[in-house]
């Protein structure tokens, strides 16, 4: 059987990222270019300025995975780039150079769900890893629970239904004075601090999450108390939301009787969060956590998650259009 090369183009927020994965599951290039010093200084991406970075990247950052990866354009079998959720402009910017190398090339263009690409990136990180599992997506735009019956069939189980867990953290560490970006200097200031401020936990009957109250309730907690411990109110913060996640997690294997559970998304970097989740394998759940430099935003999960749906025969024409709020 042929090897399948894929070129995944990544440009949804603030990293420019092109990849070449054979197969679905090896990497042979993975460019990251970040743009995080440059919206550092404002306190979050600023989206202007995201995709003027990204049209200024593109071109260098293609060229040096085709270099990484040893290949050329012609051993290149399929063309694709993320067409949504995310910043409409960034977004825009990746997809339109991946149906310009489509045409011109006269490759297939598969267009990819960057949800989706998150939960490939455990089919990278784990060879051995198929369908079906229960994943646990958290990251900056979402907080999900999803039921992958199969490498392109999802079922949402329960998602939040105000704040991202993402958004969350970042607001918290603005909240303490961290700045961006938020999750990482969140997780390493906690690790100094003791769990001790009770915070309020919200709680649906269905699995759905809630993190606005939480974030409310630490940011009046602060403007009461500017003095409060940073680092014990930062613990306080990442050991209830983990609670949140990993009971909402447990209905969701008790409900369906699959036990494997999949961490994706960049909040599953967080170290307490892991560690918490990784306690599950004592009550007879495996449980899987993407590589650490796979759960930021990457083109090479968006690679493999391109390649699925291109060998179930899921391509699209030219006319593929970003959407910024697309859903699994």
């Amino acid at each position: 059987m042929k090897d399948i090369l894929t070129l995944g183009i990544e440009s949804s927020c603030d990293e420019t990222s092109v990849a070449v994965v054979k197969n679905g599951r090896i990497i042979l290039s993975n460019i990251i270019d970040t743009q995080i010093p440059i919206h550092e200084k404002y306190g979050g991406v600023v989206p202007e300025i995201a995709s003027r970075n990204h049209i200024e990247a593109i071109s260098r950052v293609t060229k040096k995975a085709l270099e990484e990866a040893k290949v050329t354009f012609e051993d290149i079998d399929v063309i694709t780039p993320t067409y949504g959720p995310g910043l409409v402009g960034a977004l825009l910017v990746g997809l339109s150079y991946g149906k310009a190398l489509s045409y011109a090339l006269n490759k297939p263009l598969v267009g990819v769900n960057h949800i989706e690409g998150h939960i490939a990136a455990n089919y990278i990180t784990y060879n051995e890893l198929k369908p079906p599992f229960i994943c646990l997506l958290v990251s900056g735009g979402n907080t999900q629970l999803v039921y992958v019956k199969d490498y392109t069939e999802f079922e949402i189980l329960g998602k939040t239904r105000d704040d991202a867990i993402g958004e969350a953290f970042d607001k918290v560490a603005r909240v303490v004075g961290l700045g961006y970006p938020g999750g990482p200097k969140v997780d390493k200031l906690a690790k100094e601090g003791q769990a001790n401020i009770e915070l309020p936990k919200t709680h649906f009957e269905n699995l759905d999450f809630s993190f606005s109250g939480i974030k409310t309730a630490v940011i009046n907690l602060h403007h009461k108390n500017p003095d409060v411990n940073k680092a014990d109110l930062c613990l306080s913060f990442e050991k209830t939301v983990t609670e949140i996640l990993v009971e909402n997690t447990i209905k969701a294997i008790k409900q369906t009787g699959i036990k494997t559970l999949v961490l994706g998304g960049g909040v599953s970097a967080n170290s307490y969060i892991r560690n918490e989740f990784l306690k599950l394998e004592k009550e007879g759940i495996k449980v899987y956590t993407p590589d650490i430099k796979l759960c930021t935003d990457n083109a090479a999960m968006i690679a493999s998650a391109g390649y699925y749906n291109y060998i179930n025969g899921k391509t699209n024409n030219l006319e593929l259009n970003a959407i910024p709020n697309l859903k699994i």
